[in-house]
């Protein structure tokens, strides 16, 4: 079989890298050269596209506005909450199946199914569940308990930031939870007999023996969490259609056709190679800095 994968090795990954190039790459380098361009959609303005590079025309237009640096600076702080409660939240389910000793596979089907629902249909969803049940009924001063911050959350933008975090947590953290349960069953056992050996408590098993060896699963959680809340657009179209500031800077991006007229794809595309370049850095590094810190055994 190994020499069979060797004769045919680079016959067999051709469609795959046919595919990359033509669905990814291409269309990548394409974008960014119409990025220096001053490109319409459908024609240039200045003629033909060596006739309408304007350089850095687009990317200054990009930075100078004051809707785009707000949604750099929203969707920061939404990815930082989102990715601290998702791992919290996927690990804490994690640790609490590991103690589950029958329906184990019930809860673990329970947990992923929000992952199944498309991003609109659950944007929807959270929005009747805020809008109706949320302010209206469970927290409204009539409701079950009355707490105003929990009212009217996708009309303001603290609170629509939190709105986003709740649904994402709840989208996300059973598929994230399924690879802290394989990191977390790759564990020896043996380790943590020897950590009760050494008269360590429930505490300190899990920053000497788990969190360490979990770093490996850590890693891809991260970079998975980070790179889903930079880039998320459904559930922000479905839940605010960013309203009230609250565009995140995918909706940005495709918002800026329709805020200028005629339509400036090329400022448009400029920001998208800026965001390009911002979870791309964020990720390698990410990557780079959480695995320096896995250990092996």
């Amino acid at each position: 079989m190994e020499r069979y994968y060797k004769k045919w090795f680079y016959l067999l990954v051709l469609p795959a890298v046919l595919l990359f190039v033509f669905v990814i790459g291409l269309p990548f380098v394409i974008g960014t050269i119409y990025s220096f361009t001053s490109w319409r959609g459908t024609y240039f303005a200045g003629g033909t596209l060596s006739e309408s590079f304007v350089g850095l025309e687009n990317y200054i237009q990009a930075f100078s506005d004051e809707q785009f640096i707000h949604s750099m600076i929203y969707t920061t702080a939404y990815t930082l909450v989102a990715v601290v409660a998702i791992n919290i939240v996927a690990l804490s389910f994690a640790l609490m199946l590991g103690r589950i000793k029958r329906g184990v596979g019930l809860y673990r089907t329970v947990f992923f199914l929000p992952n199944m629902l498309g991003g609109l249909a659950m944007g929807f969803i959270w929005q009747f569940i805020f809008q109706v049940v949320y302010t209206d009924l469970l927290f409204s001063p009539d409701g079950l308990f009355h707490v105003e911050f929990l009212r009217f959350m996708t009309q303001d933008t603290t609170k629509a930031l939190f709105a986003l975090v709740i649904m994402t947590v709840w989208q996300s953290a059973g598929y994230m939870m399924l690879i802290y349960i394989s990191g977390l069953n790759s564990i020896p056992g043996e380790l943590y007999e020897a950590a009760e050996i050494d008269g360590a408590g429930p505490i300190r098993k899990f920053f000497t023996v788990t969190l360490p060896l979990l770093m490996p699963s850590i890693t891809i959680v991260l970079f998975l969490t980070l790179a889903n809340s930079f880039k998320l657009l459904d559930q922000n179209i479905a839940l605010t259609n960013g309203d009230f500031n609250t565009r995140l800077m995918a909706l940005q991006i495709l918002r800026t056709i329709q805020d200028k007229t005629p339509p400036n794809y090329g400022v448009a595309q400029a920001q998208a190679v800026v965001f390009f370049v911002i979870v791309a850095v964020i990720s390698l590094f990410q990557v780079s800095l959480t695995r320096r810190k896995e250990v092996e055994y």
